[in-house]
């Protein structure tokens, strides 16, 4: 019979470090990697035919659950029609215009295969529009693997404690200067160190790859009014928080425009996707109408359209996002409970569908605050948590994300284990 342990050993002798996304390793929080067989709704199963409440929704893109009927319907019927074009095919534009009426700004959509292509494109578009060669992005935040945004990233490179790659030249990393989220001053005193050299600042308006961070008032409108002022593009990386958060996005919520989003996840329901919007006037310096350079032989890949269309119909339904809220919020309220219950430094809090646990007793906001985190008690408690059949992203800088398909009996299932965990860490 297969085994976790046996499939890691086997992965390990073909795949680097058995995996191919170094968070799934389980470096961060150690013990075997479960290799899952199969998921539908809320719930996935591994190899050993274990269940698991699912919290990873793989790292986004399943808010309808997994293997929705509506999704796997639409990406048989497009699949049955051919797999992939390398032409173009009609539900781009579908996807794009639905794209378009629930962000305002966005007049142009260019797809791509991953949100870490979208993000780098978007680097390249800003830097072609202004003819500038720096960009300003934030400590913690996580915009992908391209060069350029590995500097002082989250997500897996943080939870390696490695947060700048190797493999990326001084010389370009001089061009990226790091600022600290929620701190506008920090960003104010880039500008006035680099005067006309800033093409963007890239921020991840509600960052989830150091954990679940939310924005200080005004310091979201004060990135735009910066800015404005000289003449830099703000880019939000919405690849985890758009149409998770709000269907437009945590720019619906906290009312601040950029000129670029990126986009990803949700928008492939499930399948490779990402895409960059804005205004006409930037996007149509790519090519075939500029001279900024972008291409993909996958972009608009039928198969992912058909998931991304199949899913924005099923989160366009009237209440769905208040109905994902109110079950996250329940969720995150009855695992507060269950901390101050055992009285272990612990907190729980949610946008949306989008949330964040933290082996503190506050919640953070800022890098540094979430980098105090008792690491070596998330693990304990991952572990305690995966024991009781509850899947959380296996990092403590990681968020976790909810979904339509978890039910009042999983929300209630996962208290329950969370609240003998947190005893057994008292």
């Amino acid at each position: 019979m297969s085994t976790n342990s046996s499939e890691f050993e086997r992965a390990r002798k073909v795949l680097v470090g058995g995996v191919n996304s170094a968070v799934r390793a389980f470096r961060a929080v150690g013990g075997t990697p479960r290799f899952i067989d199969r998921a539908e709704g809320a719930y996935m199963w591994d190899v050993e035919g274990k269940r698991y409440i699912d919290y990873l929704g793989s790292w986004g893109p399943m808010i309808a659950g997994h293997s929705h009927p509506h999704v796997l319907a639409a990406v048989e019927r497009a699949a049955r029609r051919g797999l992939s074009f390398g032409a173009p095919n009609v539900m781009e534009s579908e996807l794009a215009e639905r794209i378009c009426a629930l962000f305002p700004q966005v007049e142009r959509v260019r797809f791509t295969s991953s949100g870490t292509e979208a993000a780098m494109s978007a680097l390249r578009l800003a830097r072609g529009f202004t003819r500038r060669d720096s960009i300003v992005k934030f400590e913690g935040c996580y915009h992908g693997t391209a060069d350029s945004l590995l500097v002082k990233a989250g997500s897996g490179a943080l939870a390696f404690g490695t947060p700048s790659s190797a493999g990326v030249p001084d010389d370009l990393a001089r061009h990226t200067l790091v600022a600290q989220y929620n701190d506008l001053a920090s960003v104010e005193a880039l500008f006035a160190a680099h005067p006309g050299r800033i093409a963007c600042v890239i921020v991840e308006p509600m960052p989830g790859n150091m954990n679940l961070i939310l924005p200080e008032p005004g310091f979201l409108a004060g990135l735009r009014a910066l800015c404005t002022k000289h003449g830099a593009l703000l880019i939000f990386d919405e690849v985890m928080s758009g149409f998770r958060v709000a269907l437009g996005g945590a720019q619906q919520l906290v009312d601040v425009v950029p000129d670029l989003s990126a986009f990803g996840k949700v928008i492939g329901g499930g399948m490779p996707v990402g895409a960059i919007g804005g205004p006409a006037a930037i996007m149509e310096m790519m090519a075939p109408l500029g001279p900024v350079y972008q291409a993909g032989t996958l972009s608009g890949n039928p198969i992912a359209m058909a998931a991304g269309l199949a899913t924005m119909d099923l989160i366009a339904e009237p209440g769905f996002f208040e109905r994902l809220g109110a079950g996250c919020a329940r969720l995150v309220e009855g695992l507060n409970a269950a901390a101050r219950e055992a009285g272990v430094a612990f907190c729980a809090r949610h946008r949306g569908g989008l949330a964040g646990l933290y082996m503190l007793a506050t919640p953070p906001a800022s890098f540094a605050q979430v980098q105090a985190q008792d690491v070596e008690r998330f693990r304990r408690f991952y572990h305690l948590m995966l024991d009781e059949g509850v899947y959380l992203p296996p990092s403590p800088v990681e968020a976790f994300f909810f979904s339509g398909a978890h039910t009042d009996a999983d929300v209630d299932a996962t208290i329950a284990a969370a609240r003998r965990a947190l005893r057994a860490l008292a």
